[in-house]
């Protein structure tokens, strides 16, 4: 916005604001007991009225006033903020005073800024139009602007108030930015560290270190503000590790010579690595006794020192103590060092705690969401025992909500001694969401996608979601809608919509399909979960070639698929059980995960089946390194009802499970079909593991390698009638060896697949080689 007609008032860079220079003869005033005044007068004032003038001053006529009387009333004036000069004449009996008041902000503006849009920029400022101007209010969002830029990484960004004057005593407010470029981290560095590398360290920071090839798109800014982040998030990984006094001793950042550059070093003192040795439990609560609590806690001897594995314990015996009817327990960690042996002997107290109940839950700041949302995160309510634990998970599980940028949760004391009222205080942040995608591997071509969400519909934390995606052969599009907590209670309620449909998709046949599904959902335990639902779709199989009249060696498709050709609808109920610790368990470079899931179909529709699933995999950290370990091992069984015979459209198929084949590249196969199309199978079972690792590169270039194993197979097949015997449903077992190399770039994850079938059938199709992008924006 340009507001230059007019000469311009310019502040210096600094933001240094001239304080006016007052005049204030009171030379003619008695030092001693002060001269008294008949009259007092106000001039030069024009919005403020005499009256008002004289309330700041606080002075009035008859009253003796001395030169420090006269002195308090000036300041008092000038604290008021209303006027930039004020002038005390005496003169006889008459005190005149004389102000000059600010103008007032006619408009404002922010020019030069390219980088941070007015949209960004303006919620920051407090000046604002029709309001009296002030100079250290315009110092104050001059700051409030560079702090922006400041954040964005661009630290040497300079920012000019102008006032510009108009008619009327008023003035135009303009804020001139002068941009300056990013601000890289060049170099972050460690000094003290011994167990754990470099690279290992800098990956779990939040600062990155700017990359060669990062560079050409996006790089990483220096926020001086993250490295609070920084050292907290290192004490974290260390401790949970077991180094009990590790420290970030200081952080140490110097500025490059060409000044666009910051090397960081972070110096740090490990301390020794500590494991559990003796854990037990004590009680001094008589009417609880210790024995009864032994077998509730997971810490065990030899285990690495963990904060985690300690919280988890006392958050199982007060759980515990809860369930028995016990309020009011506290659980007291009581810690031996023996440095000789370097272990921590653990005694888990059971004390009684102070009687204290919640009075109220207070809850401000949320403009769009409802109180209750925010409510149901809290175990507790009104006139529950105050359990202070219970309070910092609580906020936990506020700030995991994502719907605030910041959430404070804070006991304060009620109206008596044993009360306590729950102050949560937050700020609104955007929770909906526009996203596009586009992705392409050699099997399956370029895709693209486009995606709706909004975590917190209408204020009642629902999620909603909408997506659409297509290919060259295939299109899928979903809505969903998730009501996190049905009827007020821990269980969530999901009702989906999908379509979906190929054309001759990796496949000599072509197919759609629509399904409704309504679900709940609920937590069984720390980890895991346990969904039912109910899914009713129509499906259709068409395109099935049957061959060529005039050829009669070609004979299309298997005459199993032109048997299967047509639609059908499927009515089914099912479950699913998950339990996962990674990313979440106490070990925390280790995590395991199971999932078991069945679907029985029959109430009503075309189909019977019962459909079973499952898979268990497990992660780790080898030896405390940068390189992982992973392994799942999965399997399914189609098992048909009432005499019928399976679909190839509900049996498995190769898919993904195998790499190294196309996405139909092994499994049953009618070898007398010209098209020697994949059937699918009734059953199938894959095992997968995956070593990932650093390969020498430094780690900002974002470059990873990987080796792998692969194996597994499909087979079983329900009719075969008609087929001459040529159909090969047998269990073969297919392994394959491969190498990855991933690559993060700024316009997504690369992958590269090099892969070698070291067991395969003849009539297999082979894929050595597979390149996958996928970036969204």
């Amino acid at each position: 916005m340009g507001l230059r007609n007019g000469a311009a008032w310019g502040l210096s860079a600094s933001l240094a604001l001239a304080v006016p220079v007052v005049t204030m003869p009171f030379g003619a005033v008695a030092q001693g007991a002060g001269q008294s005044y008949s009259r007092i007068d106000v001039e030069g004032n024009i919005r403020v009225d005499d009256v008002s003038v004289l309330s700041y001053a606080g002075i009035g006529p008859g009253t003796p006033l001395t030169i420090g009387q006269l002195n308090a009333a000036y300041q008092r004036i000038m604290a008021s903020g209303l006027f930039e000069s004020v002038d005390f004449d005496p003169s006889g009996s008459t005190l005149t005073i004389t102000v000059k008041e600010f103008p007032t902000v006619n408009e404002i503006a922010i020019e030069g800024n390219r980088r941070i849009d007015d949209e960004a920029l303006t919620p920051l400022l407090k000046s604002q139009p029709r309001r009296v101007y002030s100079p250290s209010t315009a110092e104050a969002d001059a700051r409030a602007i560079a702090d922006a830029y400041r954040q964005a990484g661009r630290l040497g960004a300079v920012v000019t108030p102008r006032i510009i004057p108009r008619s009327q005593n008023r003035v135009d407010v303009v804020f001139e930015v002068t941009e300056s470029a990013v601000v890289e981290v060049e170099r972050i560095a460690f000094v003290g560290n011994s167990s754990f590398s470099d690279r290992r360290l800098r990956n779990v920071l939040g600062t990155k270190q700017a990359g060669i090839f990062r560079a050409l798109v996006a790089r990483d800014q220096y926020v001086e503000d993250r490295i609070a982040y920084d050292r907290q998030v290192l004490t974290d990984y260390y401790r949970a590790r077991g180094f009990i006094d590790f420290e970030v001793t200081s952080v140490s950042t110097e500025f490059s010579r060409e000044r666009n550059a910051f090397f960081i070093t972070f110096n740090i003192r490990e301390g020794q690595q500590f494991r559990f040795g003796k854990v037990g439990i004590a009680s001094e609560v008589p009417e609880l006794a210790a024995a009864d609590y032994e077998d509730i806690v997971r810490t065990r001897p030899g285990q690495l020192y963990s904060p985690l594995r300690i919280d988890d314990g006392i958050a199982r015996l007060e759980r515990k103590a809860l369930m028995n009817g016990n309020d009011f327990i506290q659980v007291d960690p009581r810690i031996t060092r023996n440095e000789a042996d370097q272990t921590l002997d653990l005694t888990y107290t059971l004390t009684r705690g102070p009687r204290i109940f919640v009075e109220r839950i207070d809850i401000e700041g949320n403009s769009t969401t409802r109180d209750e949302v925010i409510r149901r995160q809290f175990d507790t309510v009104e006139g529950d025992p105050f359990n202070p634990r219970e309070i910092r998970n609580a906020a936990e599980r506020i700030r995991a909500l994502n719907y605030f940028s910041n959430a404070d949760v804070a006991p304060r004391d009620g109206t008596a001694p044993d009360r306590v009222i729950i102050d949560v205080n937050v700020d609104e942040q955007p929770t909906g969401q526009i996203g596009f995608g586009v992705n392409y591997s050699v099997g399956d071509g370029v895709g693209g996608q486009f995606s709706l969400s909004e975590r917190n519909f209408l204020g009642r934390g629902q999620r909603l979601g909408f997506s659409v995606s297509g290919g060259v052969d295939n299109t899928a599009a979903n809505l969903s809608l998730t009501e996190p907590a049905l009827l007020g209670r821990d269980v969530s309620g999901t009702i989906s919509a999908g379509y979906s449909a190929t054309d001759q998709y990796s496949s000599d046949y072509s197919t759609r399909k629509a399904s409704l599904s309504p679900s709940l959902g609920f937590r069984v335990s720390d980890y895991s979960r346990l969904s039912l639902r109910y899914t009713i779709s129509g499906d259709r199989l068409y395109g099935v070639s049957d061959g060529d009249s005039d050829d009669a060696d070609d004979n299309g498709s298997s005459v199993i698929l032109q048997r299967e050709e047509g639609d059908k609808i499927s009515s089914s109920v099912g479950y699913t059980f998950s339990f996962d610790t990674r990313n979440v368990g106490i070990n925390p470079d280790a995590g395991i995960r199971f999932q078991f899931s069945q679907d029985f179909a029959g109430l009503g529709g075309d189909v019977d089946y019962i459909k079973t699933s499952a898979l268990v995999g497990a992660e780790t950290k080898l030896g405390g390194s940068d390189v992982t370990l992973t392994s799942e091992l999965q399997g399914g069984a189609l098992t048909m009802l009432n005499g019928q015979d399976s679909w190839v459209l509900d049996r498995f198929g190769a898919g993904s499970r195998v790499r190294g084949f196309s996405r139909n590249g092994f499994g049953p196969r009618d070898t007398t079909a010209t098209n020697e199309d994949a059937l699918g199978g009734n059953y199938y079972t894959a095992w997968r593991t995956e070593v990932n690792f650093p390969v020498g590169l430094p780690e900002e270039y974002g470059v990873r390698g990987g080796l792998f194993f692969d194996a597994g197979s499909v087979w079983g097949l329900d009719d075969t009638a008609g087929t001459g015997g040529e159909v090969d449903d047998d269990f073969h077992l297919r392994a394959v060896l491969g190498a990855s190399l991933f690559w993060s770039t700024p316009l997504g994850p690369l992958r590269f697949d090099f892969t070698r079938a070291v067991q395969k059938e003849s009539y297999d199709d082979e894929q050595t080689f597979d390149f996958s992008i996928s970036t969204a924006f």
